[in-house]
């Protein structure tokens, strides 16, 4: 039985597709699909007719918005394949779907070689520890270059690239590979149908020699086995440089390189090939380690619990989260990574033997129900069974178990430990809750989100249609987390805030046209945040408060002072630490973190323009208690009012949220162009010709994009383009400081 349930989990991969967009991340997808027989007819982008970009909005917009999964079956394989978005707006959906993935493909533009958006695909799958292939991509197109698209990801993302494909032909010409590990030619024809293995060319054999030794040395170099090979004969066999190449993708220590053009249909099953050779299966991958189920409230992620309040579930009151709400939120956080550091990890093996565990990265509402899409980790799960859930804590019942093909779905009657599917039934499930065995309990740690840097007011047109779109709002934000709704407190207004212009967009249509309701839409605005420039030291507060029975009181003293970027990067996730030096007793451990709460209750409101305050250290240095008088609340308050005051004298700046832009024009609009980023703020950094075209990289406040698509074409008579990648925050002039 064990014998049978590894070779299961041997044969499944769960990988990714990541990339820029427009990099042909959704063809090569519909490529994998039709070569492995899962579709008979070849989905086109521009012609809308693709499975995994199914949303109207996507075929309207020709890009890809959610993360779509499908599965398929090559040489005995199962693979359970998710195609993600590459427009910076929807990062949050690429950051859900690696949380769950063992693996991935990394696609390239074989004219433009890295581009913003693969970056920081790249960065994001380095977080998760995610081994990866690249497929450079476009290789038919005028300019493409192999060995300049892989000197750019040497160069840029840093990884050991180790090219095991040569290409037949340039450009037009392209028609094939030499397979460099079997110094065998594969050749397409010319639609792309067909496919011939042969022997290499004799006007290419001397080159694919050389190619094949830097090969071999570059594994040598970096495998212990394939160099002692190496030493002995001077050369590696093909079995043992395909095993070498193995063990260094899945350890991260080199990233395989192959090339095609899945617009032609050409590279594609040498790709599925070195996907089942070279990416981890669930067997290969490390037990995943959880909290005990006891340990609650691990929803929220990377410094905030962000998505409307538990008892969001089709409220209002849920959807209009209020400061106090955010606070208690908060606390609720901190409390829980408290217990979260005392906690001893519990592992869980990829075998359905095991108890069952695991993780909810996306919800969708389908005309089927509504959908909560599993990678399971270990144990089975049959349709009807109970799971824990451990959000709200409570048990829930899996209604139906589903293999999605998209917007397609086929019933299943178990899923095992090593699957993606979807479940119908679970009630109050989000992205990053966990399901676990009701005897066996677990939380998993949840997919990050990233904070909303863009906002706009959202209201129904007519006041029949309030109540509708308040239940549309609060289902936005439970399908997707990234997406946050609450009441601005002085105007009454309701603000929707997302990653992006194109993000809140999408949102506002999806409610437009699954409901048809009308909704008018206030100009964008971005999130600004306050930053300490010079701190204070030893500020004395005391709060005092006496009003019949027992009394509150509690003595604090505070220093405040900047944060260094170094440190905010490596562990200050929410711009904020605390840490207290006192010593002798003298303010209790219990009070010491009541004064931590309070101060994290006092960045949500800075004292220049209102915005939340980061990028700070505090420390309590000494205070005092009273015999009768003091409690956590008493310290709580202190420590928010401290704070307050001590910010108030400290010296503030507003900052603002600023991206990378990546403007690609005809070499005669450059002028037009640097002209107008200048007027925006921007700061060029970086212009070069690639193609036939310039590429101009500058750094802009984010509130100066808005529009900035129509601008850019107009200037360029429709022939320019431009990706965004968020970099950050930035000092802002001083007529950002009001509210």
């Amino acid at each position: 039985m064990r014998n049978h349930l590894d070779r299961h989990l041997s044969a499944v991969r769960n990988l990714g597709i990541l990339a820029h967009v427009d990099a042909g991340k959704t063809t090569v997808t519909e490529r994998i699909l039709y070569a492995t027989g899962t579709t008979h007819k070849r989905g086109e982008v521009h012609e809308g007719t693709t499975i995994t970009d199914f949303d109207p909005q996507e075929r309207d917009r020709g890009i890809t918005i959610f993360a779509a999964a499908v599965s398929c079956d090559w040489d005995g394989h199962r693979i359970n394949l998710i195609d993600t978005p590459g427009h910076v707006d929807f990062a949050d959906e690429v950051e859900r779907s690696l949380r769950v993935l063992d693996g991935a493909v990394a696609v390239f533009d074989a004219v433009a070689g890295v581009e913003p958006q693969s970056e920081s695909v790249w960065r994001q799958a380095d977080r998760h520890g995610v081994p990866r292939i690249a497929f450079v991509n476009k290789l038919d197109r005028v300019g493409a270059d192999l060995d300049a698209a892989v000197a750019s990801i040497r160069e840029r993302l840093h990884p050991v690239p180790l090219v095991v494909q040569l290409p037949i032909g340039t450009e037009d010409g392209f028609t094939g590979v030499v397979d460099l590990l079997r110094m065998r030619a594969l050749t397409w024809s010319d639609d792309g149908e067909t496919a011939v293995e042969d022997d290499v060319p004799e006007g290419l054999r001397e080159e694919a020699l050389r190619r094949r030794r830097l090969l071999e040395e570059a594994v040598a170099e970096r495998h212990p086995a394939a160099l002692e090979e190496f030493c002995d004969g001077e050369t590696l066999s093909a079995e043992t440089l395909s095993g070498a190449l193995r063990e260094l993708t899945r350890t991260g220590d080199a990233v395989v390189v192959l090339c095609g053009s899945a617009y032609r249909n050409r590279g594609i099953e040498p790709l599925l090939d070195a996907v089942v050779a070279y990416l981890p299966s669930p067997s290969d991958v490390p037990p995943v380690c959880g909290m005990p189920g006891g340990v609650a409230g691990m929803r929220s992620t990377k410094g905030g619990t962000r998505d409307v309040a538990d008892g969001m579930h089709g409220t209002v009151h849920g959807m209009h989260e209020t400061a106090d709400g955010q606070r208690e939120s908060a606390d609720r956080q901190h409390e829980t990574a408290d217990r979260m550091q005392d906690a001893v990890g519990e592992q869980r093996p990829a075998d359905p033997a095991a108890p069952f565990a695991a993780l909810a990265f996306k919800v969708a509402a389908t005309p089927t129900g509504r959908l909560t899409y599993l990678r399971v980790y270990s144990g089975t799960i049959e349709k009807g069974d109970a799971v824990w859930e451990s959000g709200a804590r409570r048990i829930e019942r899996i209604g139906r178990i589903l293999r999605v093909q998209a917007d397609r779905h086929a019933q299943l009657e178990r899923a095992v430990a090593g699957d993606i599917v979807a479940v119908i039934g679970l009630k109050s499930a989000r992205a990053g809750s966990t399901l676990s065995a009701p005897g066996a309990p677990l939380v998993l740690e949840p997919p990050g989100v990233a904070d909303p840097v863009v906002s706009v007011a959202v209201e129904a047109r007519t006041s029949t249609d309030a109540d509708r779109l308040v239940s549309a709002l609060a289902r936005l934000a439970e399908e997707d987390p990234s997406l946050v709704v609450r009441t601005d407190p002085e105007t009454g207004q309701t603000v929707l805030s997302g990653m992006g212009e194109l993000h809140l967009e999408v949102a506002v249509e999806k409610i437009r046209r699954s409901l048809g309701l009308e909704v008018n839409v206030g100009r964008p605005r971005v999130t600004y945040r306050e930053t300490v420039v010079r701190g204070v030291s030893g500020l004395i507060f005391r709060h005092v408060k006496q009003d019949g029975g027992a009394g509150q009181f509690a003595q604090i003293v505070l220093d405040v002072e900047p944060l260094d970027a170094e440190e905010v990067g490596e562990g200050a996730e929410t711009g904020f630490t605390f840490r207290s030096t006192v010593v002798g007793g003298r303010v209790p451990q219990e009070y010491v973190r009541a004064v931590e709460a309070g101060c994290r209750d006092a960045l949500a409101e800075g004292p220049v323009g209102g915005h939340p305050v980061t990028g700070l250290r505090v420390t309590l240095t000494d205070g005092a208690t009273h015999v009768k008088d003091s409690s956590e609340m008493a310290f709580r308050t202190a420590g928010r009012l401290g704070l307050r005051e001590a910010l108030r004298g400290c010296a503030m700046v507003v900052l603002e949220p600023v991206v990378e832009v990546t403007v690609t024009v005809a070499e005669d609009a450059v002028g037009g162009v640097l002209g107008d980023l200048a007027a925006r703020r921007g700061r060029v950094t970086d212009s070069a010709v690639r193609g036939g075209s310039a590429v101009v990289t500058a750094t802009v406040p984010l509130a100066e994009l808005f529009g900035y698509a129509t601008r850019l074409r107009s200037r360029t008579q429709g022939r320019g383009t431009f990706s965004a990648r968020p970099t950050g925050y930035a000092p802002a002039p001083a007529p950002a400081t009001t509210r």
